[in-house]
């Protein structure tokens, strides 16, 4: 028996959501989210959890994230686990790409169905493409810079998409830092989420720390919060001069999206003069950058970027190894760290540069996340490393 094309046991499947790379590929998928198209570059994730976490952190602002894990919306979303201050802002991810559809959710912190969390917040999905084959291509070639569309009936300006997407600059020289950065001060009080009681209050700060925002997430807030900091976060462009009369105890660098080398035509000599200070600084990701530079070396840009939440990175100053949380498609060419600072962390898997110090002096900083969120807490210790050095300051 012959079935016509009208016929409803044949469902229809035109593709309704396309990822046009910038050299004139085309990936037909179906789309999840909100409608519409974005240009970004596009990176992969391996991280099995927390993909609400991953995709409201700044330091995704600019990138379309493909998941190879195939299983992303499970669980749903809720209010709790979104990493961007303010709870209605959209920076993070401008797309996501996933291999299979969304279940509907379940766990019991659900609140709300991911593709309805994605029109909610105008992030564009994709499914439905071999996100294994992506991945290869993305580590055969690089990142590469693509427009995600979503259109219900399925039209495309595929000449405008492409174009689009050959056009798009890339991140390499992009300042991405004044689309999620605080636009002001505020203080943080707020400690991390604990099983069956939720988040709790700092009320008895050891520590005045000024954290500058060049696209920080709550659970690093959290964190800071629970070692006994009461913490005062800044915007990106603030100056030293108004940091340092805050008299803090500790100054934290805060991660964030783009080029470092771009964001520290601005931020490097507030932290030059943080450093000067003596005062202990912190830094994370976009911020542990920042303090490369500070100290005259070099960054550069990474073939396929590090996003996961498995990545093995040993500790050269206790010989430990870790598995942390990672998020960068920049790093510090360790080859061009200066006399006085000394390479602390290195990558596992590729031998790349994930920690310095300061010789002598309360700095130091990491590449990874060691908040995880999501990923595992081998590297929590970071904060009490934090809250010791400034403790034994106060104490000098």
């Amino acid at each position: 028996m012959t079935q016509h094309d009208n016929d409803p046991a044949w469902p229809d499947h035109k593709p309704t959501a396309l990822l046009v790379l910038a050299d004139g590929t085309v990936l037909e998928g179906f789309g999840l989210g909100a409608e519409g198209h974005a240009v970004g570059e596009v990176c992969f994730n391996t991280a099995m959890t927390g993909y609400e976490e991953i995709l409201t952190d700044p330091s995704y602002a600019g990138q379309l994230i493909t998941f190879t894990f195939p299983h992303i919306g499970n669980v749903g979303t809720n209010e709790e686990d979104i990493e961007t201050v303010n709870m209605a802002a959209t920076p993070g991810a401008r797309g996501v790409i996933l291999r299979t559809a969304i279940t509907d959710p379940s766990n019991y912190r659900a609140t709300k169905h991911l593709d309805a969390w994605l029109k909610a917040r105008g992030i564009i999905g994709l499914s439905g493409i071999d996100t294994r084959a992506l991945t290869a291509l993305i580590r055969s070639k690089g990142m590469p810079n693509a427009v995600i569309a979503h259109a219900k009936n399925g039209e495309f300006d595929l000449h405008g998409l492409k174009e689009e997407a050959r056009e798009w600059p890339g991140l390499e020289g992009m300042d991405l830092v004044p689309m999620v950065t605080s636009g002001q001060r505020f203080t943080w009080d707020e400690t991390p989420w604990l099983w069956d009681k939720g988040f709790g209050r700092q009320d008895k700060a050891e520590f005045n720390v000024v954290a500058i925002d060049y696209g920080i997430k709550r659970n690093i807030l959290r964190l800071l919060a629970g070692v006994g900091c009461k913490v005062t976060v800044v915007p990106a462009t603030t100056s030293s001069e108004d940091i340092l009369a805050m008299k803090p105890d500790g100054v934290f660098l805060s991660n964030g999206p783009g080029d470092p080398a771009a964001t520290g035509k601005y931020a490097v000599p507030v932290i030059q003069d943080v450093i000067k200070s003596g005062t202990p600084t912190f830094g994370i990701c976009l911020g542990h950058q920042m303090l490369g530079l500070a100290v005259g070396a070099k960054t550069k840009k990474m073939h396929q970027g590090h996003h996961g939440a498995n990545h093995p990175v040993k500790d050269e100053t206790t010989g430990k190894v870790e598995i942390t949380s990672m998020n960068h498609g920049f790093a510090v060419d360790e080859t061009t760290l200066p006399k006085g600072a000394t390479q602390t962390h290195i990558s596992l898997f590729d031998g790349s540069n994930c920690g310095i110090q300061l010789d002598g002096k309360p700095v130091f900083s990491v590449q990874y996340h060691p908040e995880a969120s999501p990923g595992p807490r081998d590297s929590h210790y970071l904060f009490q490393r934090f809250a010791d050095l400034m403790r034994q300051k106060k104490r000098a």
